[in-house]
């Protein structure tokens, strides 16, 4: 599949890349994908929910009535669940819900993301380029020339910028991320994939083609 490459102000340069079809046209795997986003959204959770149970709750352990002869339930102390006030019965306690996922299936599911982006022309490559200073005008001009302002849209940079960066921090629905740290979320949560050319390489050497 080749794509042309365009400049900052949204015009052809008039180069083009081939994007490597065993990454960009393969069979996208739905479950793979299920999978790799299951795991990132579960490791963005933090499990740190807790509740007190009755051996935690501050109060007194005295048995606060006899035990028969009231016509009652028994009862031990009013820390009980049955009281109000009283502890939690099976409430929440921190746990980490992350998960193991094979390295090859994480692969196989950014690859199947990245090709129903490819399949659906919302890749777009554009030529190297970097920001004198920290400046979120002219990265929304530059979303502008590429008419992705109204848009969701992830920059794959090749590298760390930290002017392009800074410069994203503002813009609701606009990330930066290099290529080694995209993942399967961000591209599919994402409208437009604007791909900086020096990434490609970078694709193609993660996933070792």
């Amino acid at each position: 599949m080749e794509l042309s490459v365009l400049n900052i102000n949204g015009t052809e340069t008039g180069r083009t890349v081939t994007l490597n079809e065993q990454i960009f046209g393969i069979e996208p795997n739905d479950h793979a994908i299920y999978l790799d986003v299951k795991q990132y959204l579960a490791n963005q959770r933090q499990g740190t929910h807790k509740s007190k149970e009755r051996g935690e709750i501050a109060g007194s352990t005295k048995k606060i009535k006899k035990q028969k002869g009231t016509g009652t339930a028994r009862a031990g102390a009013i820390t009980s669940p049955v009281f109000v006030g009283g502890g939690r019965v099976f409430g929440p306690r921190p746990r980490n819900y992350g998960f193991k996922l094979n390295k090859k299936v994480k692969q196989l599911a950014r690859k199947s993301a990245l090709s129903y982006k490819a399949q659906d022309n919302d890749i777009f490559v554009v030529e190297n380029f970097e920001l004198a200073a920290p400046k979120t005008k002219e990265l929304i001009n530059i979303a502008n020339n590429l008419k992705i302002n109204d848009k969701k849209s992830v920059f794959v940079l090749p590298e760390e910028n930290k002017n392009l960066y800074l410069s994203s921090r503002n813009l609701p629905g606009v990330s930066v991320v290099t290529a080694s740290e995209l993942t399967t979320y961000q591209i599919l949560n994402a409208n437009s994939l604007v791909i900086l050319e020096g990434s490609i390489a970078k694709i193609e050497e993660l996933f070792k083609i």
